[in-house]
C-alpha cells in the first residue's frame, strides 16, 4: 500500500476463469486519505505484446456518491460471447475487471480469463519454448 492509500478489486469465490455469458461478481474498494470525487468499476479487455496496445471498455458501473474516503462497493457483470482470452507467440488477449478513481486516474485491476471451459485459447503448439 503506498502512502495516499490503495485500490483493490476482489472476485466473488476468488473466481478467475470464466466462459461467455457468465457472470462475474465481486467488490472493489478502496481506502484513501480523501473521498475520491469519482469512481467506475469496468469491465475490459486488452491486448499485450507485440505492436500497440488495444484497450477495449466493455461495460462500465459508475458509483455513485457520496464516495467515502473508505469504501466496497459491489459490481455485477454479464460477459459477452467474446472475444476469447488468447494467448500467441506475439500477442495475448486479456480480460480485467478494472477499478478506476478520480482524481489522478489510479487504478487496479483483476485479470481474468473467459473462454470455453473457462480457458484461454492458445494459438500456438509448446514445443518446450516459450510464447
Amino acid at each position: 500500500m503506498s502512502g495516499d492509500g490503495e485500490l483493490v478489486v476482489v472476485l466473488k469465490d476468488e473466481a478467475s476463469a470464466f466462459e461467455p455469458g457468465d457472470e462475474v461478481r465481486g467488490v472493489a474498494g478502496w481506502r484513501l486519505a480523501v473521498p475520491p470525487q469519482s469512481a467506475s468499476v469496468r469491465l475490459i479487455w486488452f491486448t499485450k505484446g507485440k505492436g500497440t496496445q488495444d484497450v477495449q471498455v466493455v461495460a462500465r458501473e459508475e458509483l455513485e456518491g457520496p464516495l467515502g474516503a473508505e469504501e466496497g462497493r459491489k459490481f455485477r457483470f454479464v460477459l459477452p460471447e467474446g472475444p476469447y482470452s488468447f494467448s500467441g507467440k506475439l500477442v495475448s488477449l486479456v480480460w480485467a475487471v478494472e477499478l478506476v478513481v478520480q482524481p489522478g486516474d489510479r487504478g487496479e485491476r483483476a485479470e481474468i480469463v473467459v473462454g470455453p471451459g473457462g480457458r484461454e485459447v492458445l494459438l500456438y503448439r509448446g514445443d518446450g519454448g516459450s510464447a
